[in-house]
């Protein structure tokens, strides 16, 4: 018959030697302690041998008993010294007849009255007729720290077979903390059963094991006789933490891919963007509270940006004075250049869309969209800062239409795993009809708004050329990362901590 080499070798050494301990067979075999304790579950099993189990109690001591090894305990001292006070003594007068601190005379205290060694009458401590003689023999605490000295580790079975009162002593030290440390241990005893025996008798032949095949093995043909060792998935292993990419930038990148699947094209624009392009060409009045200081950065180096051609300039100049040839009134007030060519720090991604308007070739359908910061004077909070990202996009068809618009904002929240989206009306400057999109999350059994859409207004779509529809929309990324990691505060985003960065799994069903 043939086993495993490490069973063979088992039952083998059990022949010998008799009965023994894992940890015994496992340094006579020379073997890993655990591979023996496998081998010997296996054997176990096959009913070859009969492990029986011994649970014991393992002492030594702890850090508070270290001090007293060579010194007496500080209750049998402080009888020493009331025994040549005349059986009493000042408590406060302790100290100054034996080499004990205030401290310690203190919490000896407690020990000499459990004991019944002295007891404390107003200020002075008096001794009890109970109390041993200072040079008396050890108490079973005091032997039991004896035994344990210098470092040793030793079972009870065999502290009790040296003689030493073991349970009286644990009824003492036990109760002092740090003086004792007792563990429970379970010994492991292997034997040899009958049906070992009679299988060592009939003849074993060893099959050496492997963990995997070697360039030797195969070429040799040595594979016919060895086995391979199984690998248990289940066992504790250490963790590995692999390097991986921010979940944001995850979720920036699922994002883009997501709209690059539905066939939108990626645009960019810088991020110090001109006013023109930021505000003008979207037909927000050149006096709107949001181009205040107190809500924009404005740049200071280079003071003033390029205007695009002429034309556009003139174009949207006139859309905002009385409203050009877009059938408007405009907003009726002398347009200013100057105010248009100041630099800021783009407020939303909206101006690439523009920009990308006004190259877009009129008559054809068309598909864009960008991902990037917009920077705004927002106070901080949970779900705000004052630099956020925003994922901006266009569709350009003469055929547009509402439906398509919520059709098409719907896909791509359902494929960033959330079905249920709804849009409500509301306002925005620079599209008419405008509304809100929000996503149902279930956790927390709300509608939560991501978002504004629409469709552009004629005022900013006939001065750069294009008569067809335009759908808009631009979504906050932020908010969209914590429902995607079910985070509840934006720090938890981006101040992450180190245990969440390695833990947060790369993908979500």
């Amino acid at each position: 018959m043939e086993l495993p080499q490490s069973q063979v070798d088992v039952l083998m050494q059990l022949k010998v030697t008799g009965p023994d301990v894992i940890p015994g067979l496992a340094n006579t075999l020379r073997m890993d302690q655990s591979l023996v304790s496998a081998t010997c579950e296996s054997l176990q099993d096959a009913g070859y041998i009969a492990i029986e189990e011994n649970a014991y109690q393992e002492l030594r001591l702890g850090p508070e008993a270290e001090y007293t090894i060579d010194i007496p305990l500080p209750e049998r001292v402080i009888v020493g010294v009331l025994a040549g006070q005349g059986g009493r003594c000042k408590l406060t007068e302790v100290p100054n007849h034996c080499d004990l601190t205030a401290s310690q005379v203190g919490g000896a205290l407690r020990w000499l009255n459990q004991r019944k060694w002295a007891r404390k009458e107003e200020d002075m401590l008096v001794l009890a007729d109970a109390a041993p003689a200072a040079d008396g023999p050890p108490t079973a605490d005091e032997q039991l720290i004896k035994a344990l000295a210098g470092g040793r580790v030793a079972r009870r079975p065999e502290l009790e077979a040296e003689g030493l009162p073991v349970a009286d002593a644990l009824k003492l030290l036990s109760k002092r903390k740090g003086f004792l440390v007792i563990k429970e241990r379970t010994e492991r005893r292997v034997r040899l059963t009958d049906a070992g025996r009679e299988l060592l008798a009939g003849g074993v032949k060893g099959r050496k094991k492997v963990t995997q095949l070697t360039p030797e093995l195969l070429a040799e043909g040595g594979w016919r006789e060895v086995e391979i060792q199984p690998y248990d998935v289940t066992l504790a292993a250490k963790k590995l933490y692999p390097g991986k990419e921010h979940p944001f930038q995850r979720t920036i990148d699922r994002v883009r891919r997501v709209f690059l699947e539905m066939g939108f094209e990626e645009i960019v624009s810088p991020w110090v963007e001109s006013s023109f392009w930021d505000f003008d060409a979207l037909f927000q009045p050149q006096d709107h509270p949001a181009r205040d200081m107190q809500d924009t950065f404005y740049v200071g180096r280079p003071d003033h940006c390029q205007l695009p051609d002429e034309q556009y300039v003139e174009r949207i100049k006139n859309t905002h004075e009385n409203g050009g040839d877009t059938g408007s009134t405009g907003w009726q007030y002398r347009w200013s250049r100057d105010l248009a060519h100041k630099p800021v720090l783009r407020t939303h991604t909206t101006s690439a869309t523009i920009r990308a308007l006004a190259r877009h070739t009129q008559g054809r359908p068309g598909k864009y969209f960008i991902i990037g910061p917009v920077f705004r004077r927002e106070t901080a909070d949970y779900k705000h800062l004052p630099v956020f990202h925003q994922v901006d996009g266009i569709i350009v068809d003469k055929h547009a239409s509402l439906a398509n618009l919520v059709g098409t904002l719907s896909a791509f929240y359902h494929k960033m795993g959330f079905p249920k989206v709804k849009v409500v009306p509301s306002f925005f400057p620079y599209t008419e009809p405008s509304a809100e999109v929000l996503l149902y999350l279930e956790n927390r059994r709300d509608w939560v708004e991501m978002g504004g859409s629409g469709i552009f207004r004629p005022e900013v779509t006939l001065p750069v050329g294009i008569t067809d529809r335009v759908l808009a929309w631009g979504l906050g990324l932020e908010r969209l990362a914590m429902m995607v990691h079910d985070l509840k505060s934006i720090g938890e985003l981006f101040y992450a901590t180190m245990p969440w960065l390695r833990e947060e799994p790369l993908c979500r069903s």
